[in-house]
């Protein structure tokens, strides 16, 4: 940094990513609080421990090939010619969106004082990586192995995800290129992929001991501590402000990018570089959180645990154009994913015995593959990313948004990427005995088997030392 105002920038964007990691933080603890509040009783402690876990699973994973894979591969490889170059302004040795920032250098060995950005911005991303795996974790509780999660916790948190994001949350991904692809805030490439993945597992791993009556019947098994559910839903909310801004780029010259040659034209941008602004998408965050209250309210009957969790719902389903989205579209789009996800809820947990034990496969999945769906529709014709403007490949535009497109992107979403991964690490983990705890296990709680290992880690302990 050789001048003041470079320097400015430069440092506001590094806070600026900063801040948003540390509002971020509070999305997972406030699934903490939501699962145990959930939760029974005898399964607390390892609810909160699987939840914290994950913490340091993904993390090292994300550092050691997550981050990569995100650079790796937007072009799929291959489906499409990549504008990865200096040209784009966007990579350089020193940057921060440089695949080969971690490289085996003198760099890794203290704090590299020209780096300002790739350290939060590479943050940023792996609490996205974190809640990836929380929605997952909500879904499968008082029945997984602490092993299996763990693996769990690693696919989708550092590898599945990873590859949407690559693909379609990427100014260089092959889904904006050819299908029209777009999902500023991640309905999709976050919300639709763990809520398919989670699926996938709860197809195998089976419901709770009790869901179900002989007749096959589903009981209610609600929450036990309505005040932790809705203290970890608001915690959820306040942490989504951060995951909203940390999808931005904060400071950018479009000048250059959209062929004025010689001129600044200073903005923020979504991840797609598209201008946009904190102030439009604060009305959008809003509205969307308001209209899916209003509908979980109506359409749960005032039922609380639906009525916090709606208003997450509206928030995914209409974070896919909340970029561009008019305020009331935002709201109306909330109450629509919010009722089709509330209902096909209940038809699958009927139909097929899914125990999605938070509903986190409708609050997440169902509401991000309708919010993709319905994007194509209401932006149809907008384009999909900024380098949409003008031939920036191989003399092709990018394709605009359009409903074919969207649909096949929530297909990629929630059923390559999500469903499938999810459906056959589950059942690897099975064939291994490894992905269910036992019966005893689970009707003792496991608590109880937590506070049995440590008493004979103990005993074991004072005996050696007789």
């Amino acid at each position: 940094m050789t001048d003041q105002l470079g320097a400015l920038t430069t440092i506001f964007t590094e806070f600026y990513y900063w801040v948003t990691v540390v509002l971020m933080f509070l999305i997972h603890v406030g699934f903490c609080m939501y699962e145990v509040g959930a939760s029974r009783y005898k399964h607390h402690q390892h609810t909160l421990m699987k939840n914290t876990m994950l913490i340091p699973l993904v993390t090292v994973t994300w550092f050691l090939f997550g981050w990569w894979i995100y650079w790796a591969f937007p072009t799929g490889p291959g489906l499409a010619p990549s504008i990865m170059n200096e040209s784009t302004a966007l990579i350089t040795d020193d940057s921060a969106f440089s695949a080969t920032w971690y490289k085996a250098t003198s760099d890794l060995m203290a704090v590299n004082l020209g780096d300002h950005i790739s350290g939060v911005f590479w943050a940023a991303f792996l609490l996205f990586s974190w809640t990836a795996a929380s929605i997952v974790s909500g879904a499968i509780i008082e029945r997984i192995t602490t092993f299996a999660f763990g693996i769990l916790a690693i696919a989708i948190g550092s590898v599945f995800w990873t590859i949407d994001a690559a693909w379609g949350w990427h100014f260089d991904g092959w889904m904006l290129k050819l299908l029209g692809y777009h999902d500023a805030y991640a309905s999709g490439v976050i919300h639709a992929i763990a809520g398919g993945f989670a699926l996938g597992v709860l197809m195998v791993l089976g419901p709770r001991i009790g869901k179900f009556s002989s007749s096959g019947e589903p009981r209610n098994i609600g929450p036990r501590n309505p005040w932790l559910v809705t203290i970890g839903l608001f915690l959820i909310y306040t942490g989504f402000w951060g995951f909203y801004a940390a999808c931005n780029i904060p400071i950018f010259d479009l000048g250059p990018e959209y062929g004025m040659e010689g001129i600044s034209y200073w903005t923020a941008t979504n991840i797609y570089v598209t201008p946009t602004t904190l102030s439009g998408i604060t009305f959008n965050f809003l509205m969307s959180l308001s209209g899916g209250l209003l509908a979980g309210y109506w359409i749960a009957k005032g039922d609380p645990f639906w009525t916090y969790s709606s208003g997450l719902a509206g928030i995914i389903c209409a974070s896919a154009g909340n970029d561009l989205y008019h305020p009331i579209q935002a709201m109306i789009i909330g109450m629509i994913g919010v009722v089709i996800s509330y209902k096909l809820h209940y038809w699958v947990e009927r139909k097929f015995k899914i125990d999605d034990a938070v509903g986190a496969v409708a609050v997440h999945g169902y509401a991000g593959f309708i919010g993709l769906v319905i994007c194509g529709f209401v932006l149809n014709g907008y384009p999909s990313s900024g380098y949409s403007v003008g031939a920036m490949w191989d003399g092709t535009t990018y394709a605009t948004i359009n409903p074919l497109g969207q649909f096949l992107g929530a297909l990629i979403m929630f059923v390559v990427l999500g469903l499938i991964p999810g459906y056959v690490i589950a059942k690897v983990l099975h064939g291994m005995g490894k992905l269910r705890i036992p019966r005893d296990v689970e009707i003792a709680g496991l608590d109880y088997e937590i506070m049995e290992t440590a008493k004979k880690d103990e005993r074991a302990v004072s005996s050696a030392t007789r």
